[in-house]
């Protein structure tokens, strides 16, 4: 079992990256939240261009990939849920869990650390919030996260299946509230009980820092609420706010090329947390 979702992960995983791209990008064109200034004929070239060379990437750098190392884990008994006698269902649920909760902190880490702050800020320098949001991330971010997350499965000890449905729900989630689409405010309401909407984390990409510092949860707001780093809403409402960050705010700042190379550009002094500690 564990060696043929090994074996069929791939496939898997890009079966309902594109079912939900698509889903996604029909929803934004029926009923946009937002009207865009950039569009997307020039955006998502760049954006999905940085998608493809992050899959090139961290095929080259880990073939075997999170499932794959979850397996190793596996035959090895290491981890805690391999050392303590728990049933397979428990263990399954408190593997997603606690794969969820490593990247709300690690997502928190990223705005703490300057240097982490420089490869990540690419994340929010999006001048627009859209579907294609959601997938753009500095390769070596993509690296550094996949370096955590093995670390989080040797620890842990999930089983394959928990890690793949992990990741499938984390990618799915993720462009799911980067989508730039309106839904009732109850149903918004409703939903954000146990997922993140749009309206949710479209807070944590506005310009004003001490809101794009809160809204880390990427799957579920549990951790949000619980480690007090919600928030509601914008201050100047979802139709007024502005999105990215002080820096890299010209179209040109939108090619992959720049993208790339962004991280050795301007200054990290002002990211978010550090400013705010600063009381600027």
């Amino acid at each position: 079992m564990e060696e043929a979702l090994f074996a069929n992960e791939p496939s898997i995983r890009l079966g309902f990256f594109g079912g939900i791209l698509i889903v996604m990008a029909l929803w934004e064109a029926l009923a946009p939240r937002r009207k865009q200034i950039f569009r997307r004929r020039w955006r998502w070239p760049n954006n999905l261009g940085l998608v493809v060379l992050n899959t090139i990437v961290l095929r080259f750098a880990f073939p075997t990939a999170a499932v794959g190392f979850a397996v190793v884990a596996q035959t090895k008994g290491w981890g805690l849920l391999n050392t303590f006698d728990i049933s397979g269902s428990t263990a399954f649920v408190i593997a997603v869990i606690l794969l969820d909760l490593s990247i709300y902190f690690q997502h928190v880490l990223f705005h703490a650390v300057p240097i982490l702050w420089r490869l990540h800020r690419l994340h929010h320098a999006d001048l627009e919030f859209d579907v294609t949001t959601g997938l753009r991330f500095h390769p070596l971010e993509i690296i550094l996260s996949m370096l955590i997350k093995f670390m989080v499965i040797a620890a842990l000890g999930p089983s394959a299946a928990a890690v793949l449905i992990f990741e499938i729900v984390l990618n799915g989630t993720a462009m799911f509230n980067h989508g730039n689409v309106r839904m009732p405010a109850a149903l918004d309401a409703l939903i954000r009980l146990v997922v993140v909407t749009p309206d949710m984390h479209r807070v944590h990409h506005s310009i004003t820092p001490h809101e794009t510092n809160s809204n880390f949860g990427f799957s579920v707001p549990w951790w949000d609420r619980l480690f007090g780093t919600y928030r509601a809403q914008p201050e100047k409402g979802h139709l007024e706010m502005e999105i990215g960050i002080e820096q890299f705010r010209t179209a040109a700042d939108l090619r992959l090329d720049r993208q790339v190379i962004q991280p050795l550009r301007g200054s990290a002094i002002t990211y978010p947390i550090n400013r705010n500690s600063a009381g600027e």
